[in-house]
């Protein structure tokens, strides 16, 4: 009898213990309002070629984190990048220029690797509180000398609401 009361109390906390790290996996997760990403055709990213995303802000008293998502092959020739980020709001743009480092001194990828494709996800905005609510639109342009810039495989963003 001893043994069966020790299973069912061992089936409970296991049962309890499930619906705990499940509220805890969803209390964590943030809200994302946007997360795109655009494959850079023959990753050849071209002055022309901006990558603009759309999205719409419902409660703007709430801050954001904006970021610039990036993916390369291990045949990128730069340790760094430079952007131009188009912030339009329907009636006015303002354009902000971003440099951000990929690699380490010694030649090292700061990124994620999956095999020979590296992953970034960049802040570009932090806490950043939107004026109003609405539509919203960023567009994203290479500012490298290079044009074509090779081996970009995808850009994105990245829109979630700061924790």
């Amino acid at each position: 009898m001893a043994q069966k009361i020790n299973l069912l109390l061992n089936k409970k906390q296991i049962i309890l213990l499930g619906f705990l790290l499940m509220v805890t996996l969803f209390m964590g997760c943030t809200v994302s309002v946007i997360d795109s990403n655009v494959e850079i055709a023959n990753r050849r990213w071209t002055y022309r070629n901006h990558i603009s995303t759309p999205f719409e802000i419902k409660d703007n008293a709430k801050a954001y984190n904006v970021y610039f998502k990036l993916r390369h092959t291990a045949d990128y020739k730069y340790s760094n990048i430079f952007i131009l980020a188009h912030f339009k709001d329907g009636k006015k743009m303002i354009t902000r220029r971003y440099q951000y480092k990929l690699a380490k001194n010694d030649g090292e990828w700061l990124g994620s690797g999956s095999g020979n494709v590296f992953s970034y996800t960049l802040p570009m905005l932090t806490n950043y509180h939107f004026p109003r609510n609405g539509k919203f639109e960023v567009e994203i342009e290479q500012n490298m000398r290079d044009n074509p810039l090779l081996e970009v495989s995808d850009v994105g963003l990245l829109i979630e609401e700061a924790k």
